[in-house]
């Protein structure tokens, strides 16, 4: 039994994979079953922000971790990897907020569909993770193509118009799920699934309630993030256990960070422009570090970028919208357009 936990997979011993997942079904098990047994309970900016940096302490405490038994450099990757995907999901925080809020999801119950949410993006993207460690190993050139695509992905942002949160409810993908599926047309407190007589047969049959649409579209949109997300990471490491443990940290995460930025969404019209010269710098250094060797670009470097145009997007932002009124974190679908529109 011992000598299994030292045997080698995807790089690592078996023993920190074990472990870093015991931590996490740990803080999971703390977090939802201690912290948030209310399924009423609703959380404020206050204690949002509080468990935003709970969660950010200890993915920062992980990572001295790395750098005490990896070394330096893993450590600095690391880092770098988790301020690149904190950094990209706060995109991702304001489409869900649109989208729970374009679907009338109220505050107390889009906790439930939060929770639900993450615990399915920790699979989805470990999936996407793997997918990517093993197109990495096998052919050192899809770095390459990861670049072309992280510059494209950054231009695309810079320059693209955000669609209008009113627009979900005649998304394609949304018409097509209400066509297939039998969804409710009102919510039935915080459940996903209710039984209702068919309207075909009067016989009791099970429908979805327009939280459970509001999970799938959720979940829809942490799998758009995570092509630009899982491509961004490996470019600044392929070592696979630091790629995977900064992604999950900066995952659990996203719920709390949610009831912040969602409550204050408008006061970060400007942070999409600098998320889009992230992606273009992340994907421009493998360009010249990798794919030509043009300079050495180190871990350091990368995450002093990454920190320096993060940081200065949300000052200048909130620069920008001082004075604006703050508002809740289930504004009106009317609000949550116009907010979109100025970012």
């Amino acid at each position: 039994m011992v000598d299994f936990l030292y045997i080698a997979w995807l790089g690592k011993p078996v023993w920190m994979w074990l472990g870093f997942h015991a931590l996490i079904l740990g803080l999971l098990a703390f977090d939802l079953g201690l912290l948030h047994r209310d399924k009423n309970h609703e959380i404020g900016v206050k204690e949002s922000l509080g468990l935003t940096a709970f969660y950010l302490t200890l993915g920062l405490i992980f990572g001295g971790w790395v750098w005490w038994y990896l070394g330096p450099q893993a450590g600095q990757e690391y880092v770098a990897g988790l301020v690149v995907e904190k950094s990209l999901s706060m995109d991702n925080v304001f489409v869900i907020a649109v989208i729970l809020s374009a679907l009338g999801i109220p505050l107390a119950a889009q906790h439930r569909v939060l929770v639900w949410g993450i615990l399915a993006a920790i699979l989805l993207r470990g999936l996407m993770i793997g997918l990517g460690a093993a197109l990495v190993h096998q052919a050192a050139w899809v770095l390459s193509l990861f670049a072309a695509f992280l510059i494209y992905a950054g231009l695309k942002m810079l320059f693209s118009k955000e669609e209008d949160a009113g627009d979900i409810q005649d998304n394609t993908a949304v018409r097509w799920l209400r066509k297939t599926l039998r969804i409710t047309p009102e919510l039935h407190g915080q459940h996903f699934m209710v039984r209702k007589p068919s309207p075909t047969t009067g016989k009791p049959v099970l429908w979805l309630t327009p939280l459970a649409l509001a999970l799938v579209l959720v979940n829809g949109a942490d799998v758009i993030f995570a092509v630009d997300s899982v491509p961004a990471i490996f470019a600044i490491t392929t070592d696979t256990f630091v790629v995977y443990t900064s992604n999950i940290f900066a995952i659990l995460g996203l719920r709390a960070l949610y009831f912040a930025l969602a409550a204050m969404v408008e006061r970060f019209a400007y942070l999409k422009t600098a998320l889009a010269f992230i992606l273009i710098f992340i994907g421009g250094k493998i360009v010249v570090a990798d794919t030509f060797e043009l300079v050495d670009v180190p871990p350091w470097v990368s995450l002093a970028v990454t920190v320096g145009l993060l940081a200065g997007g949300i000052v200048y932002s909130l620069w920008r919208t001082r004075g604006d009124v703050t508002v809740s974190a289930a504004p009106r679908v009317e609000r949550e357009a116009e907010l979109r529109g100025r970012a």
